[in-house]
């Protein structure tokens, strides 16, 4: 089964970098949901289980961005980028998905881990739900906090997404 909204996941690193997470290898991953003004980060615990959101990287400019980002996973020690890919609801990739792309490309090179790119049409909307309900009624209340949910969001439906394909490949092998 293909991830929800990803194309060719199987090809190259990314594939590679999927089939250890889906087989059970140990892995730390750092999520990014990667906006215009702010970027919201999440990361996975060493085993690749729960999701964690951490402090939204408020953005100035590229290079200062991907430094700070790559001195963050080097201090967490992850493994894999999970770069949320902002399709349209149809599910095409626009013009930004293309940013998103060349941005987490850049930092991938920079870091020498690999980027995976993960649907994340309705993060972005439950993160504001869940932030309304939580009582978090003005955006300046919500700045921030919508992009770290999102990023959060965005790492738990990837790796719930995981644990299913090592069920599946537990039940096949049995």
């Amino acid at each position: 089964m293909k991830s929800p909204g990803t194309n060719a996941l199987e090809s190259g690193r990314e594939g590679q970098a999927i089939e250890r997470a889906a087989e059970g290898a140990p892995v730390r991953i750092l999520a990014l949901d990667v906006g215009a003004r702010r970027i919201g980060l999440a990361v996975s615990d060493e085993l690749g289980w729960t999701a964690q959101g951490l402090e939204t990287l408020e953005r100035s400019n590229a290079r200062q961005d991907l430094a700070r980002l790559a001195q963050l996973a080097a201090g967490l020690g992850v493994s894999q980028l999970l770069i949320g890919n902002p399709k349209s609801l149809s599910g095409r990739e626009g013009r930004q998905s293309e940013r998103v792309k060349e941005f987490g490309d850049r930092l991938a090179r920079q870091t020498g881990l690999t980027a995976v790119y993960w649907d994340e049409r309705w993060t972005s909307v439950e993160a504001e739900r869940a932030l309304r309900g939580a009582g978090k009624r003005t955006r300046a209340q919500r700045t921030g906090a919508v992009d770290r949910l999102a990023a959060t969001l965005l790492l738990d439906s990837y790796l719930q997404w995981l644990a299913w394909q090592r069920n599946a490949r537990g039940a096949d092998s049995a």
